[in-house]
């Protein structure tokens, strides 16, 4: 690979991690298509992986961190708690932005849940008069690709976006579309662990 496509993928991770976390692009895939055509190499077969895209996301995030991403971060962990309170009986897990510690702008929480259907999901929120809308995911499994059932809503502090999965579901979680391997998942306690460091930090002044 010559110095100048190096150079050119380079440029691509970099513009492509700003329009994730500044333009709240999710799909890796879609946002170095567009960093490229923005950089005039639309054509180009040097894309990054996504695993490298990643890293240029985190890094991004460490040079503009200060007290205002750390507070949306907060506030975003604490309104999954408040989430994985209500949907307590599905075994909620928290995956996504949120729990890796990324500020994207998006006020929208990731979480999945377990569940014999996708109905008892809808009943536990229309008992409590939660207004939902039904979607699905495609995402990988051991047995190629499954559309799940997604329940949308708007929760204590921010969108959720809830995967519901089969209750076996809970013992493997589905490849990362990052780096193939088991996407990380994290339930209530890990959550509320995570938070009390962020207090911690907030509160020194770190």
């Amino acid at each position: 690979m010559s110095t100048n496509d190096l150079r050119v993928r380079q440029l691509i991770m970099e513009e492509a991690a700003r329009i994730i976390l500044d333009e709240g692009v999710a799909d890796y895939g879609l946002a170095k298509r567009k960093a490229a055509e923005r950089l005039g190499a639309g054509q180009t077969r040097n894309l990054p992986r996504n695993v490298e895209i990643e890293e240029a996301v985190h890094a991004r995030q460490r040079l503009f961190e200060d007290d205002a991403s750390r507070e949306a971060l907060m506030r975003l962990r604490e309104a999954a708690v408040q989430a994985m309170e209500l949907l307590a009986p599905f075994e909620p897990r928290l995956v996504g932005p949120v729990l890796e510690g990324l500020v994207n702008g998006r006020e929208e929480i990731t979480l999945h849940l377990f569940a014999d259907s996708v109905e008892e999901v809808i009943f536990h929120l229309e008992d409590r008069g939660i207004r939902w809308r039904g979607d699905e995911r495609r995402m990988r499994s051991g047995q190629g690709y499954v559309f799940y059932p997604v329940i949308a809503f708007a929760g204590p502090g921010a969108d959720v976006e809830a995967v519901v999965f089969p209750v076996k579901g809970i013992r493997q979680a589905p490849p990362s579309p990052v780096d193939g391997k088991p996407m990380r998942r994290a339930g209530i306690k890990e959550v509320r662990g995570l938070l009390g460091s962020e207090q911690c930090e907030l509160g020194s002044g770190n």
